[in-house]
Parts: C-alpha cells; structure tokens; sequence
C-alpha cells in the first residue's frame, strides 16, 4: 500500500532513509504526493513457514523510476532489477515484520508496504501426567501443555477422551500455554486413553488446518467402599491344628485389580483371591504354633486406599484323651484296668465316672468275664476355653479270651424228624478266639451240617456229639437224633380213595355229556308238508315242561 506508514520498529540502519522519506512526503505541496503510480510489494501480507527464505518484489508501473530499494530487519539480497522493478532475497524469515519498498518516479518518492506473518508448528504438545488411581464420582482437571507455534491467534488447543472432544479453547499468548477441561471420572473412564490435540488453522491464508498430538495417557478409576471387610475366623483354634480364613469384600471396582494381604500376627498367609464382579473373596488356611491370643488381619487395597479388618483368635492346646486298656486282649477271669487321661485343664469322665479333677486321669478296674468280650468304654474330656465348653471322645473295645461254649438253649438235645424231609440243625457256640463247630454220628463219623439245610434219611439216626473246639478248649454237646420212616398202609389207603374220588368224578360228567346231547336231537315230521328232509321241531310249552321234568 503506498501511503501506509511502518508500524513496527525498524533498524537503526533506515531510520536515515526513512526521515528524508518522511521529510519530503510532509514538504511536498499538496495534490503533489500520491500521483498516479504507486510503488506495489510483491507477495503482499504472505503467512511464510519459520526460517523459510522469501523472495519479494518491488514494483511500479512509472516508465521512469528509479531508486526502488527494500527496507527490512532481515537479511536481504538483491536477485535483479529492471524497468520498474527490483527483486531481493530474504533469508531465515524467522519472526513477523513488516517490508518497505522505497523509489522515485518524476522525483516524486513512492512507498509500499507489505507485512510478513510467519507461522511454525508448536515444538510441545504434551498432556500433563494423570493420577495413578482416580477415584469414581470425583471431578479430574485435565491439563494440556503448548510451547511454541504460531501465530497464536490462530491456534487452538482440544482435550480428547479417545476420539470424542472434551472442550476446546484458544491457545492464549502464555508461553508455555495451558488450556485445562473438568471432568467427572467414572467407570467406563477406566482403562481409557486421554489425550490433546493442537489446530493450527491458516485456511483463511490459503494454508490448510496443521494439527500436532500428545501421546495418549490411560486413565484409572477405581471405586473402595466405605465399609471394612467382613472377615471369618474360628473363635478359637488347636495348636498345631489348620483352619480355614475367609475374607471378602463387595463393591470394589475394578475388583480385579484390588490386592489383598491375610497375615496371622507377623506371618503372611498364602491367600487365594477369587474376584466376582464387584465382590472380592479371599481364602487361606491358618495353623497356630503355640498357646496365645493372636491377631489376624485382613487388608485389601486398591487405588492407594485400603480397607482393613482385624479378629483375634484363642489358640488352645487340647490334649488327649487317651484310652488305654492294660490287657487289650484278656483272658477270662484276669483284672482288667482301664485308663482315660488327658492334658492340663482337662476334665476326663470313663463311662460316667469322672476324675477327681481337671488334669488327673479317670482309672476302672473289673474282671474279665465273658460277657465283657466287645465291650466297649467311653471316655469324655471337656475344656473350658473363655468360657465355651469343648467336647472330645475316644472309646476302646476289650476282646476277653475265653474257651468254647455250646449254647444249650439253642441247640435241641433230643430231635425227632421224619424221613425225606428237611431240616436245619440250629446250633451256636461262643468264644474267643472263634471255635470250629462240628457235630459227628456215634460210630460212622458221619458229620451233618449245622445252621444250613439238608435232606433227612433214615440211616441219620444216632447220637450225635457236637463239638466246638479252640485254641483254648473244647466243649462237647450229645445230640440224639430219630429219624422216623414214613407209614406204607396209610399211603395205599390214601391212592385208593384218591382213585375212587377220580372215578366218581369222570362217570359223572359222561352222564351230563348223554343228556346234552339226547335233548338236542329230537326231531317231529310236518303233516301238511311233503317236503323232506327232516327239521328239528321245537316243542311246545307243555312238552318242554315235561322233558325237562322227565331229565330231572
């Protein structure tokens, strides 16, 4: 434009030439200054790339100008020049400023001007680092870090969660720019990626729209319930004796990612964790070493907060019982001792009979008899621990040895049974160890079987002497058995009356037979009709009463 004066500073260089400019446009008469040609500069306003190079020219239309020159800050070479023009090189455009074309035509003195804007890309783009754990339902600043680009009026700075556009501002004039956007963490921001975008848009200048990203930063949000873990132990546990830990806590979020610490006073536990949606499970087992109240804890953590729980458990040492028989295997009529005993503090009672005080063993002594062969004994120890009462049995068996016994009242002395029948010759015998039981016939040596069936014959009867035998003994029981033969008279009378039974029976179904068939063919010979052959004639009511008279 050639009647704009410079608007920026301008070197010390050209201040000469710009007062004698200055001096000659004020002292020309008026209608004098701006004649027909003007002095252009070439690009006009151009938007250039920083450190670019940049070829300008001056030009006019006058046929006799003269003296065209550029006034500038920036390194300069004159390229050429010619009738009305002149060309000049600008190297490492590295900031906006403004060129003068200066030149003479007729001795008037012509000016242009032309202003450089330069643009770069910004050198930084970053997202400021997110907390390592944000918690759901609370507000997260997130903030974006501009250094450098240009010009800043056209620059524009957009936060991002993944591709969707959380707010976008201009870049403002602060070096390093921060453009900062408020958002509401929840749980589908979980594991997503945050990130911001710079648009430097020169569109307007014929460029395009330039964009710059940071590197994306993964969000983590997490949700810790108020409420402690709910943590199961025994109340109270045997030394040396394992039991199971349970500890579990609901509306964690991401459940998964929580860590859980199960220790026992100074020992860590090797816990399992199982997590269920929003529901975390814990479990171990636990074994105590000694007599003592001990702690054990419960701590789950999950986003640099924690939830704890605490339960004391009573560690007892519950000795015994123990059950002895002196003689486990006794023999008939020896004293046999039995012995209940048990630790500290415990109270031992042996079949209802109790010690006389916690710690002391319960004694019983009997005499064997056989009667007490598997008896069994039963003792109970019981040990206050915080005021609960636990229980613990033990029973022992007693096996008394003892000879062969028949028993009399199951085994018949005297059998009477018929011949050709079945039988079961019922006999027990007792002892210990068991006795073999064998019954044998006087003489022959037969032996029949005992307490299965058997067919009975005649030459069965005898005596018989049944013996049950052991390592300790023998008892011996005389059995007489009489086998009766069956009676032949008494079965000739039965086949006789059978037989007779059997012919009354047939003659008299033969006579039924006849009568049937004697009533069915009674024929009659019709008077008015001569055509044969024979019809049966049904009789009339009167005949029919008197054949069925004369049938009876």
């Amino acid at each position: 434009m050639a009647t704009m004066m410079p608007s920026g500073p301008l070197p010390r260089a050209c201040w000469t030439s710009f007062i004698s400019l200055l001096l000659v446009c004020c002292l020309l008469p008026p209608g004098t200054q701006g004649q027909e040609f003007q002095l252009r500069v070439e690009p006009q306003n151009p938007v250039v790339p920083a450190g670019e190079s940049l070829l300008v020219n001056c030009s006019t239309d006058c046929p006799s100008a003269e003296l065209i020159s550029l006034e500038t800050s920036l390194l300069k070479e004159s390229v050429g020049s010619g009738l009305g023009w002149a060309a000049f090189q600008l190297s490492n455009v590295t900031g906006d400023t403004q060129l003068l074309c200066s030149g003479f035509c007729n001795g008037f003195q012509m000016i242009g001007f032309s202003n450089i804007t330069v643009y770069r890309f910004p050198e930084r783009v970053e997202l400021a680092p997110l907390p390592r754990w944000q918690p759901v339902g609370e507000h997260l600043t997130l903030r974006c870090m501009v250094s450098g680009g240009a010009p800043r009026d056209h620059l524009t700075v957009v936060l991002l969660r993944e591709e969707e556009e959380l707010g976008r501002q201009p870049a403002g004039d602060g070096e390093p720019a921060e453009v900062t956007v408020t958002v509401l963490a929840s749980r589908d921001d979980h594991g997503a990626n945050f990130s911001c975008r710079t648009e430097l848009d020169l569109r307007s200048q014929g460029l395009g729209l330039f964009q710059n990203s940071s590197a994306p930063r993964k969000l983590r949000t997490f949700a810790m319930p108020m409420t402690p873990p709910r943590l199961v132990v025994p109340r109270f546990s045997e030394v040396e004796t394992s039991w199971p830990v349970d500890c579990t806590l609901d509306g964690l979020f991401p459940a998964s990612e929580a860590q859980v610490q199960l220790a026992l006073g100074d020992q860590m536990l090797n816990a399992t964790v199982v997590s269920h949606g929003d529901t975390l499970t814990a479990t171990a087992t636990a074994k105590a070493e000694q007599e003592s109240t001990q702690e054990i804890v419960c701590n789950v953590t999950l986003g640099g907060e924690s939830r704890e729980t605490r339960e004391n458990v009573k560690a007892y040492s519950f000795q015994g019982p123990n059950l002895t028989l002196r003689e486990p295997n006794a023999t008939e009529g020896t004293t046999v001792t039995v012995t209940c005993a048990a630790g500290p503090r415990v109270r031992v009672t042996l079949d209802g009979v109790p010690a006389a005080a916690p710690g002391q063993p319960a004694h019983l002594q009997l005499n064997a008899t056989a009667k007490d062969d598997r008896r069994t004994f039963f003792c109970n120890a019981t040990l206050e621990v915080h005021g609960v009462i636990l229980h613990r049995n033990r029973s022992v068996q007693l096996r008394v040895l003892y000879g062969p016994k028949i028993d009399r009242a199951k085994c018949p002395q005297r059998l009477t049974w018929k011949d050709r029948t079945m039988h079961i010759l019922q006999c027990q015998a007792r002892g210990n160890p068991n006795p073999k039981l064998q019954c044998l016939q006087e003489g022959s040596m037969f032996k029949v079987p005992v307490g299965i069936p058997f067919l009975i014959r005649l030459n069965y009867s005898g005596t018989y002497y049944c013996q049950a035998a052991s390592s300790r003994g023998m008892d011996v029981l005389t059995v007489m058995m009489d086998v009766q033969g069956r009676n032949p008279i008494a079965i000739t009378i039965v086949l006789g009356v059978l037989t007779i039974l059997g012919l009354v029976i047939l003659a008299a179904a033969l006579v039924y037979v006849f009568g049937v068939q004697k009533r069915r063919d009674i024929y009659h010979v019709r008077q008015s009709s001569t055509r044969l052959p024979l019809a049966p004639e049904q009789p009339d009511e009167a005949e029919a009463v008197q054949l069925s008279a004369s049938e009876c």
